[in-house]
Formats: structure tokens, sequence, C-alpha cells
């Protein structure tokens, strides 16, 4: 049965037991802990927390889901997977532990031809909670499964809770007996291995008070209403209904394996046990990269695009090792486009989506693997350098500094730092390096830290949403009436605030726009008698909660102050023409680039819009002017910009694009300008016609990352004044080189030629001096220990490129008649170089270029290398370039040259 099959049954089975179909969330969610939705309750979690009410009393639903926190393990085991996807059912106070367990029994048990999983009873086992005897009792009266086969498991294997206070319970899970040929008998306590969880039945029926870990924590009580919350892992199934020993066989992944082994001429599974824990190597190697292109594919498909920090590096590591890992293979060529399609084709029978978007997709997955190449190639000769440092000084580790520098600077993931000096036999300053990254995350969330003004401690927030939700007007009034619920400083509740003191106000009610969906928050007063706050930021810590960071002027400001909250109109009017005008230089893309140029992130504040897209090249001049031009175009035509609620479903069918990066609720909220043109799900505000956006003028054009593209643009007052500048500049340029501005470019062209020919002229110049002066130099070569040795300091303007030039003619000019080193240092714009060449005679007796650059850059406090016979080398000090050619000298003398 295939993958798609098993899934389609899912959600039809249980949809006829009554329960409502909720489409997958995507793999980003809105979520302040978690990178990926990584279980499938996930989407679930604020109606079993009691942050909302569901709309449904039973759902199901086929949730994506990415963890990675065993990235190491994939491959090598039968259950480790990046990407897997999780069946479940929920009930919400409706059905409890007999219909639970009387939905899964049949699900699994009736046969393939009736629509079921057809799995023989005889092969299932189950465990319950060591305590719950009720659910014992349940599986013997409700299916076929012996006393003997019910397994009571502790704490740590069948309780369930999200780790902080609120719902939790005993659950009970569904295991499949796989057979002897995959380890011992006697149960899910003796093997999982053989015995394979498939079914996750949890019994939410408690209330925590206090969660200190997994198997510590406070029951306050029952829950008015017990909950189910069910997970089977497709995969796992998938496995066990196709009869492969693992997931990495299922036909959604297997595809992209049985590839990766034709492209590499590797033999899967001949060396290889049935239990992935016995693999060979190369098996590992192709699961993982099976596994890592189908996480990639799906990970891109949900708008997350490589980077250096959070998802981005999620990503770009899964990227990496699978390319690694065909490298390893032996397949050296570019293989994500062999690679891609493949999984791409198994996964969109499922996700037909991912069909549509695949133009996208593979653009950033291709380029991904381009840079990585290029990085392979930079930062290995970078890693074999520091490597052959650390061995010549008798060191067994590579600093953390080396390998910080690595990934900071070429971009080369630590991981792969660690594989490739453990195969030189090298260990790997793991802390130096973690806290180095750490330092500069610190660094890098300083600003946004203090911007948050503590929001990450949610538990304050929550108390807080407890009396109610904001009812927030920002899409009709900028001035509301309203009355202070809460005060907050430094993550704690206060009674008031003094003036001059920063915090966040909640307030029943606000027309103040919360940053989201890249349009940052409004700014404004909240004012009362005797009270002047000064609204500096506005945020959602947790769902349906506004809070406002405020500086207060005058005071003091109360709980249950009545107040008035009035947004700035000036800012609200020019933030909203940069968010419309973010729309349509979306749809100006996509107009003239095609529809794969999908946005991939944006930021929009009063008079300003950047929008990240996504596409593989830089755009010519022509192609920002013509998407300037249709923007413009739009913004004459004064198209009418309407807002539309509906169903996400309805949404889609209505064509609006769902944005990437974004979590959207069943309701969404439509953005339409010009009718078709542009329709896309949005919660910003707007302008009510685009000719109210003013101006539009594209700034730049730039790269952010492998396969996305930034542009920027000023609109409204802010693009006029932009041009105005732009025309000032143009008048003083023209005045200074005397010609009229249709002339300009001409008259710089000619400039700038003029100037280039003079570059030309001094070089040759310079170039006849270094060679007359080289001429002369073959005089000063004097014998030491037998070799003849000639040392120069070239002074003040000498680059590294004239040293060489100078070296390899003063190495010619010696000959070959007895042994030469030559070895030139000079200074280029503040910063010292140091060149040496050796003949053939010299590198017979052991003397090398390498390691005599070596300790002549190291007395300019720098380094270098190359090859034997010339090498180059570099540092900060420039008043030190004698005292390296000097230790050229002793190392020649003293035969340590080798």
């Amino acid at each position: 049965m295939e993958t798609a099959e098993i899934r389609r049954r899912w959600l039809s089975f249980f949809e006829g037991k009554g329960h409502t179909v909720v489409p997958s969330a995507p793999l980003i969610y809105d979520d302040p802990n978690l990178l990926f939705v990584n279980a499938g309750m996930v989407p679930f979690k604020p109606y079993f927390l009691g942050q909302q009410t569901p709309q449904w009393d039973r759902a199901t639903s086929v949730q994506k889901c990415v963890r990675t926190q065993d990235i190491e393990e994939v491959g090598k085991t039968s259950r480790h997977g990046t990407f897997f996807q999780m069946n479940g059912n929920f009930s919400f106070g409706d059905y409890f532990k007999a219909g639970a367990i009387e939905f899964a029994w049949e699900l699994l048990t009736t046969p393939q031809a009736q629509g079921g999983y057809g799995i023989e009873p005889d092969k299932l086992w189950a465990t319950v909670f060591e305590d719950d005897d009720e659910a014992a009792d349940l599986w013997v009266e409700l299916t076929d499964i012996p006393r003997e086969r019910i397994v009571r498991r502790g704490l740590a294997d069948n309780y369930w809770h999200m780790g902080v206070p609120g719902p939790g319970g005993p659950c009970s899970e569904i295991y499949v007996d796989r057979g002897p040929e995959y380890g011992p008998d006697g149960g899910p306590a003796v093997d999982e291995d053989r015995f394979m969880e498939v079914w996750n039945l949890v019994f939410m029926q408690s209330r925590l008070s206090q969660v200190r870990s997994k198997v510590d924590f406070d029951v306050s009580g029952p829950l008015p209403k017990p909950n189910i919350d069910t997970g089977m892992g497709l995969e796992r199934i998938a496995s066990i209904l196709q009869g492969v020993d693992n997931m990495y066989e299922i036909d959604e992944v297997y595809p992209v394996l049985e590839r990766a082994a034709e492209l590499t001429g590797r033999k899967y599974g001949q060396q290889s046990g049935h239990d992935a824990a016995h693999s060979h190597p190369d098996d590992v190697r192709l699961r993982v990269v099976a596994d890592h292109v189908r996480s990639s594919l799906m990970l891109i498909g949900d708008g997350v695009t490589p980077g250096n920090e959070g998802r981005g590096y999620v990503l770009r590591r899964m990227l990496r090792r699978a390319v690694r890992s065909m490298r390893l293979l032996g397949y050296d060529e570019p293989s994500l486009p062999l690679l891609l399609p493949v999984s791409m084709q198994r996964m969109s029978q499922s996700y037909p989506e991912l069909r549509d978007g695949f133009e996208r997709i593979s653009q950033i997955a291709y380029a991904e693997e381009d840079a990585f190449r290029r990085t392979l190639a930079a930062g290995t000769t970078i890693l074999d350098t520091a490597v052959t440092r650390t061995k010549e000084s008798g060191g067994r580790t590579l600093a953390g500094e080396q390998a910080f520098q690595l990934h900071d600077t070429y971009g080369f993931p630590i991981d792969l730092t660690l594989e490739m000096a453990a195969e030189q036999g090298l260990e790997v300053d793991r802390e130096g390096f973690t806290r180095l990254m750490q330092e500069q995350r610190e660094r890098a969330k300083a600003d946004a830290k203090a911007k948050k003004g503590g929001h990450a401690n949610t538990e304050v927030w929550k108390d807080l949403r407890a009396l109610g939700a904001t009812d927030w007007r920002a899409y009709s009034e900028l001035t509301t009436e309203g009355k202070v619920l809460g005060l907050v400083v430094d993550g704690e509740r206060v009674q008031e605030l003094e003036p001059g003191q920063r915090g966040q106000v909640v307030l029943d009610r606000t027309p103040f726009y919360a940053e989201s969906g890249g349009q940052i928050a409004d700014e404004g007063v909240i004012v009362a008698d005797g009270a002047h706050l000064k609204v500096v930021d506005v945020q959602r810590p947790v769902k349906g909660l506004v809070v406002h960071t405020v500086e207060v002027l005058t005071g003091p400001v109360r709980e249950g102050l009545e107040v008035s909250a009035e947004v700035d109109p000036e800012w609200r009017i020019s933030a909203c023409q940069a968010h419309s005008g973010t729309h349509v230089v979306h749809a100006a893309l996509r107009q003239v680039l095609g529809p794969s140029a999908l946005q991939s992130g944006s930021y929009n504040k009063p008079g300003y819009l950047r929008l990240d897209f996504a596409w593989g090249q830089a755009l010519s001049a022509e192609t920002r002017s013509e998407i300037e031009e249709v923007a413009n175009l739009a913004v004459r035509r004064d198209l009418p910009v309407s807002a539309q609620y509906m169903t996400l479903p309805e949404a889609r069918e209505f064509g609006a694009l769902a944005l990437f990066g974004e979590t959207y609720d069943e309701q969404v909220r439509v953005i339409e300008i010009g009718g078709p043109w542009s329709r896309e799900l949005c919660g910003g505000t707007h302008v009510g016609h685009s000719s109210q956006i003013g101006a539009l003028s594209v700034t730049g054009e730039s790269s952010v990352g492998s396969g996305v593209r930034r542009l920027e643009a000023f609109v409204g007052m802010d693009a006029l004044r932009y041009l105005a500048k732009e025309r000032a500049l143009v008048a003083e340029l023209t005045d200074i080189v005397k010609v009229q501005p249709g002339e300009l470019k001409e008259r710089v062209a000619q400039l700038v030629a003029r100037v280039r020919e003079a570059e030309r002229e001094i070089e040759r110049m310079h170039r006849e001096q270094v060679q007359a002066q080289t001429g002369r130099l073959v005089e000063y070569a004097r014998d030491v220990a037998g070799v003849r040795l000639l040392t120069h300091d070239a002074g003040e303007g000498a680059s590294a490129d004239d040293l060489r030039t100078m070296a390899l003619d003063l190495r010619g000019r010696l000959g070959d008649a007895a042994p030469a080193v030559v070895a030139l240092t000079g200074v280029a714009k503040g910063r010292p170089s140091v060149v040496v060449a050796t003949n053939a005679g010299a590198r017979e007796r052991g003397i090398r270029a390498g390691a005599l650059v070596r300790v002549a850059a190291q007395a300019l406090g720098g380094g270098g290398g190359g090859k034997d016979d010339l090498a180059q080398g570099g540092g900060t000090d420039a008043s030190r370039t004698g005292e390296a050619l000097g230790q050229v000298d002793a190392a020649v003398r003293n035969g340590s040259a080798g």
C-alpha cells in the first residue's frame, strides 16, 4: 500500500467517524519555542491549553513535522528521520479512552479490501501506564489483544505532558511484532526494533500545576473535560504495510536512495543486516541523502531558505550533508538536480503544491549546492592549512577560533569541519567554537531582546490573556477609548508605571497595529488625566493579546485607568502606503519575471519596503526599471484595494497567495488589489486605492542568500525625497564636469577611461622599475650553508603580485647550478607580504618554500603557505619585514627550512 493511500485511508476513516479534516499546518509555525512543527498536536496546542475554544469536538489531520535534534543518527537506526508525517485524531471533550482504542483497533485490523490497514491481530501489542487499570481492561474488552500482550510501563515511557503546566495524562502505545529476524521475542520492553511502535494514544485527563521534568511534576486535579490526542507515524506504518526494513525504504523515500546508488555505483543493502543499526557506512550515507533531500524539499516548499541562523541553518545543514554524502560516495558532480525531482514526484502525490512551486524550490536548492561547492573548494584549502599547522606544532586539536572563522567567514558548517578534521586524525575545540558562536548570537540579538521587552517570558502574558482577548481595531480606527488591564516591567506584573519608566501596557481595546507579517508596529500615544505615554512598540506575545511597549512621559499610570489610545495618523498613512506598495511590487515582480518569483520575506515601515523573493540571479538594470514601471502604472490606475474574509481552502481556491513563513488561522483575510492582479493572504494595514501609495522608487537589488534576491524601494513622500536627492546629485555632478545632464553619462565614461589609462601607464612604469631593480639584485645573492640565498625588502608600494614576479625572475637568473632560495618582502597599503621561491637544488636538500614562508609570516604577525617551489604569506606588522627576512636566513643556515 503506497504511503499516499495510507494517508488517504486515515483521513477518510476518521472523517467517516465524525471528525473534521484539518489541513496540515506549515512546517514554520507561530510558536516562540519551536523552529518547526515537531509533533502532530502542535497546531492544536492552544485548544488543549485552554487559550482558544476549538471549532470542533472531533478533528483529524496528517501533519508535516521536522525534528533535527538527532540528525547525527539519521541512517543509523530505523526510526530517526528529519521529516516525517504524523497521523492524528483528536477529541476535545467528546470521546475518551474507549473511543480512541476502538477507533485504533478498527482501522488497524480491518482488512485492506474493506478500507483498513489489514494488520493481523496476533501481531499487535499494547502498552499502558503502570497504574492505568482502566486502559488495560478496555484493551481486553474491546479488542482481541490478550492480557499477556498488554505491557505496563512507567512515567518515562507512558505518561505525556507538554513540559509546562497544563494538561497531561497516561498514554497507551500500539506496537507491531515484525518477526524474529528483527530481534528477540518478549514484547516492547525487550526489543523496540522487532516490536515497532506505530500509534500512541494520549489520554489527557489531569491538570499539571508544576512540571520539573518528564517524570517529576505535580497534578493539581482532573481536567473539566478529558481530551484525546493520538499520533501514528505515517512513515512507520508505511514500512510495516510495505514490508520493508525501515523508513528509508518506503515508496516516498527509497526512489531518491535508489537514484543516489545508481549515480555513485553503490549496491544498497548488500553488506547490511535487517536492522539499520548493523549497516554498512555506504548504506548510512545513502539514507542520509534520501532523508535530507526529502526534508529539504518540504522545508523549501514551506518557505524556508538557506541561511546561517535558525531555520535557515537547519536547511543549509541538511542540503550540505546530502551533497557531502554524495561526494563521500564518490560522486563529485552537482547531484541535487538529479535527486530533488525524484523526491518531488513522490511527495507531490500528497502535496500537489510541491509540483506547482518546484521551479522556485529547485532554484533555491540548486543555488545552495553551487554555493556549497564553491565553499568546499575554498574552505577545504583553508582547513587543510589549519590542520597542517596544528600537526606541525604537535597539536591534536583544531582551535575553536579556526573552526569559527571557517563557519563565519567562509560558511563552512561546523559539522563538516568536525567530520573532515576527524578524517585527518584531529579533534576540534567544540567548546571554544560554541562560545564564539554564542557571543555572536548575543550581540546580534541584543537589540531585538531590548525591543521585545521581555516578551519571550510568556507566562505573565498567558495570565493577562486569561482576562480576555484584546478588542483589536487597527483596521477601522486610529483612536479608541479603553482601560488598562495590566502593567509589566521586566516580565513581572506591577501596579503602576512612573514617569521615566519603560514597560508594557495591556489595554482591553486598542487601535494599534502589532508588528506582524513584515509590517512594523504603529507609533502613537496613550493618554489619560495626568498621564502621557509614548508607544514605541506593539507586539502579540501570545495569540489574542496585544501588548504596548511605552515610555512614560508624565504619570503615573495604574491598572484600571481609563485611557485614550491614539495612533499617529501620519505614521499609519505611511505604513499603509509601504505595505500596499509591497503587494504591488510583488505583483509587478511576478508579471515581469514569472510566477516562480514568489515572495519569501518582507519588511515594511513608513515610507520604505523591502521584499525578498526566490530568484537565482541578479536583475539587470533594465529589468529593475521594468518592475518599477509596472508598479507605478498600477499606482496610477487607481486600482481598488479590498479585504475579504474566507476559509483557508476557499482563499487558495480564490487564487490568493499564501506567503511562506506565515501561519494562518482557519479564517483568513485576503487583500485584493485590482482584482486577480494581486491577491494575497495578509493581516496588515492598507490604503483604499493604489493611487494613495504615491510615487514608488526602486532603490536597490541584492543577494541575501542562495537563490534569494532582495528589492528595496521608497514610497510616497520618501520616494519623492529620494528622487530629489538623486536630482540634486546629478545637478552637482553636471556643475563639476561642466556638461548638461543629458551629457553626464558620456562625460563620466570619458573621465573613467582616462583614469584607467593613467593607472595602466603607472603600472607599466612600476613594472619597468621592478625589472630594472631585479637585474641589480642578483649581485647580492650570498652563500649560506651551501645555498645561494637572496633576501630583499622591496619596501613600500610592492604588492604580493610584484613580489611573486620578482621572485620568479630572480630564481631564473640564479639558475640551477647550485641550490638557490629567493625571499622577498614588501608593503602595500600598510599590509606586509612575503614571497619565497626555491629551485630544484634547494628542494633536493629539503628546503621548502612553504616552510620558509610560515616562519617569515609569523614574524609579521600573520601566516601563509603554498607549494615547495613557491609560497606566499602576509601579516599585520609592516615594521618587521627585516626580521621576517632574518628568520628565513636563520632557517636556511640552521637547516630547519623543511
